[in-house]
């Protein structure tokens, strides 16, 4: 069986588990109380109801039934490998749909923010570079400092191994997720994020509170 990049990027991924109802469960379960953890972040970041959100791999909206009805009506825009996975999102999640127009859901499989506008302020990317590898992480990065020239912050989170000898093996993280360096779910070395994350534009800080899954968020900021 070929090794995909991640499970999302198997063939008929999406169309399966959505003919199943479980678009909740295929954005990492845990429905509730992950996007009250990224709606509490981005407060945490000054996240101001004026403000312009990206929310990078939205998946089926699990932050966004949160921070529509927080924005200012228009200010939320999503991106997600599935547009298929955006729409069911927005039919079954977001309950005042006068506050979010469908042309601000937008399919993106290489961060090229196709139709995103440019003043965007906040921008989070929770369980993305989880699942990709480093490179995708770089692309992202490069993409966000270019496009978003009113950009205050962004947040990310990313597993990490523990040393460069570990990095080689699974690790277990402190959830009890096992990563790897060459299969979903990807760790990172500290020092890889850092770096590409410096070279990429942004002045970087590392959290240490743990996340759900054992993620670490960092918050990044324009430099």
């Amino acid at each position: 069986m070929a090794q995909h990049i991640s499970p999302y990027h198997a063939p008929n991924f999406y169309a399966d588990a959505l003919a199943k109802g479980r678009h909740r469960d295929i954005v990492g379960g845990r429905w509730e109380e992950t996007g009250k953890i990224q709606m509490e972040l981005l407060l945490g970041a000054d996240l101001q109801p004026d403000h312009h959100l990206l929310d990078i791999g939205a998946g089926s909206l699990r932050l966004g039934c949160k921070a529509v009805p927080y924005l200012t009506s228009g200010h939320y825009w999503a991106t997600d490998l599935s547009g298929t996975l955006l729409k069911r999102g927005y039919e079954t999640e977001i309950a005042d749909k006068s506050r979010l127009s469908p042309a601000q859901l937008i399919e993106d499989a290489n961060f090229n923010f196709p139709g995103v506008p440019d003043n965007i302020t906040h921008a989070i990317a929770f369980a993305v570079f989880t699942h990709l590898p480093a490179n995708h992480l770089r692309r992202a990065l490069i993409q966000i400092r270019g496009r978003f020239p009113a950009l205050q912050k962004l947040l990310f989170t990313a597993f990490l191994a523990p040393d460069a000898s570990a990095s080689l093996l699974p690790v277990k993280q402190p959830d009890g997720v096992v990563t790897h360096d060459t299969r979903a779910p990807y760790h990172m070395l500290t020092e890889d994020v850092l770096q590409l994350t410096r070279a990429s534009g942004f002045a970087v800080d590392q959290h240490q509170t743990r996340l759900p899954r054992g993620q670490v968020l960092f918050v990044a900021t324009p430099a």
